[in-house]
């Protein structure tokens, strides 16, 4: 019997894939059910996946359908008490597992959360979360706005997802926040190991870096979080802090938008949200920790110029 079922989405992993099992199958934790959902990759992703002979390894192969419906499928397979999430691109610390395991199943608590190293090409980078005490949302409403809202650095009891009915958005690119913003609320008690646990991989060439017109559904992904809460007066303050730093992130990340028409256009409309949603959006403490990035990036005339040079430098306008 496992005690945690580890979902692994998989497409056209074939780089990294191998990494990714290799660090889960040598976990000092046995316990583990492996649940590898291959979305349809035309690599050499399968060959690789079915090269481990480890029995712990449940292996199923979809159609493309995304990344949403891979980890709900996932969900939907999983048989443990627990559920994590690692990215086929990703890595876990060899005792992840066992530590994140042993401090949610001795405390009582309903999803642990770690913090992780950022893995460049040349460099690796801690990246250090918020210390807390055992707590929950209400309690410590910031932890929405100051978590990271990916799925990949914590542990899940099963049934605070399954018995919410919990799942990824299917059709939205960046459905890791709703599904996270929401397990967030409904959890009773949150705990955080300060260690870095988990291995995030950056590529030059990747989903999270390349911009394209999809850009546009982070603004749906944020007012779904904003529907979600819009009767939680407690979490108003830190709800308008995650609108503000979510998106100010993405228009930033406009300067390689593949097309600038594109990053202009989404530019506009995010400033347009803010100024209807969050109307005191340039007071908020967010810009004011950044210095001079902040006056930047909370005026749109000002980021606007900063991609514009940007691109210049490295010529990647169109």
């Amino acid at each position: 019997m496992s005690d945690i079922s580890i979902i692994v989405p998989a497409y056209n992993a074939e780089k990294y894939i191998k990494t990714c099992l290799e660090s889960l199958v040598n976990q000092t934790k046995k316990e583990l059910e492996i649940i590898v959902v291959n979305d349809g990759s035309t690599d050499k992703t399968e060959k690789i996946i079915k090269s481990f002979k480890d029995d712990r390894i449940k292996y199923y192969k979809n159609t493309n359908h995304g990344i949403g419906y891979t980890r709900n499928f996932g969900i939907n397979k999983s048989n443990s008490d627990y559920i994590m999430f690692v990215d086929s691109d990703d890595y876990l610390r060899k005792d992840a597992c066992e530590l994140l395991y042993d401090k949610i199943t001795n405390e009582y608590l309903d999803l642990v959360i770690c913090d992780f190293y950022r893995v460049y090409d040349t460099e690796v980078e801690e990246d250090r979360l918020m210390s807390f005490k055992n707590t929950n949302l209400k309690d410590t409403p910031n932890l929405l706005s100051d978590i990271n809202l990916s799925p990949w650095n914590k542990i899940y009891k099963s049934s605070l997802i399954k018995d919410n009915d919990i799942r990824f958005n299917e059709e939205l690119k960046y459905e890791d926040t709703p599904f996270v913003a929401t397990v967030l609320d409904k959890a009773k008690l949150i705990g955080k190991i300060d260690e870095c646990l988990n291995y995030y991989v950056i590529h030059e060439v990747s989903e999270t870096t390349v911009r394209d017109r999809r850009c546009f559904d982070i603004i749906q992904i944020i007012d779904l979080v904003r529907d979600y809460y819009r009767d939680k007066d407690y979490v108003k303050e830190s709800l308008d802090q995650l609108t503000v730093r979510t998106l100010t992130n993405y228009t930033i990340q406009q300067r390689v938008q593949i097309d600038k028409k594109v990053g202009k256009e989404f530019v506009s409309k995010v400033f347009d949200y803010l100024q209807v949603n969050v109307p005191d959006y340039k007071d908020k403490k967010y810009y004011k920790d950044r210095g001079i990035r902040g006056i930047i990036e909370k005026n749109k005339l000002l980021t606007n110029i900063y991609i514009s040079l940007y691109r210049l430098k490295n010529r990647g306008s169109k």
